[in-house]
C-alpha cells in the first residue's frame, strides 16, 4: 500500500514533518480563489492511502476546501483518505444550550464521517461526551495525547521546584501527564465561567507557589482570559515567574500582548495551529498512532 501526506499552504511545514515521520512522500495541496469566494483545489500525486493534513482552526474557511480536496484525492485514485486535523473546531456546542441552537459537534461528526475514512486529532475539546468515537460515527477516530509532545519539550528547562498549575479540572489529565516524569508538584483550579471573557478562578493549595516559578497548563489559549485570572493568583501569591504551556493556542497577537503584560512570561504551543508561539512539534505523537492504525481496506465500494 502507497501512503502520502498531503498538506495546504499554510500547514504545509507541519504535514512535511509528518510525512518525514512516517518515512512517507508529501505532496502539496494548492488552492485558487475565485472574485465570488470559490476554491478551486487541486492536488498533485496519488497514494492508495491518502493523509489529508489541515487543522481546522478558522474552520468555516477550511472545511469546504478539505472536503474537495477529499474528492480529489479518490478521483485520483486513493481507496481510503484520513483526515490528519491535529485541532479539530466544532466539537465546544455538544447539545442545544437555547431553543433553536444547532448542535454543531454532531453536524460536524456526521459530515466529516461521510467523506472521510478515518480521524485524527490530539487533544480535542470534549466535554459531556466520552469519546471521539461517539462524534465521529462508522469511522477510526483517534485521540491522540499531546502531552508526550509537551512533556518532551520541557525536559531540561524546568527547575526542579517548578510547580504545574492547571486552570481547572479539564485541564488536570494534561498537567499531571506532564508533571510525571520528572515528578514535579501539581495544582489544579476551580473554574465558574460566565461567558468567553467572564471567568471566576480559584485554587487550592497555593500557598505552594511562594518562591517558586509556575508553568501554567491547559489545552487551549484562545482569549487568554482564563490564563491572566489565573497568573493573577499565582502573582499575588509569590510565583517567581509564570510561564504558559499548551496544545493550542488560538490566541491573536493582541491576546498574547495581553498574557504578557499579566505576567507571563512565555507562552510555548505545539503546532496543532500555525502561530508564533508554536514551536513543539507533534509530528512524532502524530506518526507513533497512525502507525498503530491499520486502515486495509476501503470503506466504499
Amino acid at each position: 500500500m502507497s501512503i502520502a501526506v498531503f498538506g495546504f499552504e499554510e500547514s504545509a511545514r507541519q504535514a512535511k514533518a509528518l510525512a518525514q515521520s512516517l518515512n512517507a512522500a508529501f505532496e502539496p495541496i494548492t488552492v485558487r480563489s475565485f472574485p465570488d469566494g470559490e476554491s478551486l483545489v487541486r492536488v498533485t500525486g496519488s497514494a492508495s492511502l491518502a493523509l489529508l493534513y489541515r487543522s481546522l482552526d478558522q474552520p468555516n474557511a477550511k472545511l469546504v476546501e478539505v472536503l474537495l480536496a477529499a474528492a480529489a484525492l479518490r478521483d485520483n485514485g486513493a481507496a481510503q483518505v484520513v483526515l490528519i486535523a491535529p485541532y479539530l473546531a466544532y466539537m465546544r456546542q455538544d447539545m442545544a444550550f437555547n431553543p433553536g441552537e444547532a448542535i454543531s459537534q454532531r453536524v460536524i461528526g456526521e459530515l466529516v464521517s461521510a467523506h472521510f475514512d478515518g480521524l485524527v486529532t490530539v487533544d480535542p475539546h470534549l466535554h459531556r461526551v466520552a469519546s471521539l468515537s461517539e462524534v465521529f460515527p462508522g469511522i477510526t477516530a483517534l485521540d491522540v495525547s499531546g502531552a508526550p509532545a509537551l512533556a518532551a519539550a520541557l525536559a531540561g528547562r524546568l527547575q526542579p521546584d517548578t510547580i504545574l498549575v492547571g486552570p481547572d479540572s479539564e485541564s488536570r489529565p494534561w498537567v499531571e501527564s506532564i508533571a510525571r516524569p520528572p515528578g514535579l508538584d501539581v495544582l489544579v483550579g476551580e473554574k465558574q465561567r460566565f461567558g468567553d471573557r467572564d471567568v471566576t478562578l480559584v485554587v487550592p493549595g497555593i500557598d505552594a507557589v511562594r518562591g517558586r516559578p509556575a508553568v501554567l497548563v491547559d489545552d487551549m489559549i484562545s482569549s487568554g482570559t482564563t490564563l491572566i485570572a489565573c497568573a493573577g493568583l499565582l502573582r499575588n501569591a509569590g510565583a517567581t515567574s509564570i510561564t504558559a504551556l499548551a496544545t493550542h493556542c488560538l490566541a491573536s497577537d493582541s491576546d498574547l500582548a495581553r498574557l504578557k503584560e499579566n505576567g507571563i512570561s512565555e507562552v510555548i504551543a505545539a503546532d496543532s495551529v500555525p502561530g508564533p508561539v508554536a514551536t513543539i512539534s507533534l509530528a512524532p505523537v502524530l506518526a507513533q498512532a497512525i502507525a498503530g492504525q491499520c486502515w486495509t481496506e476501503a470503506r466504499r465500494a
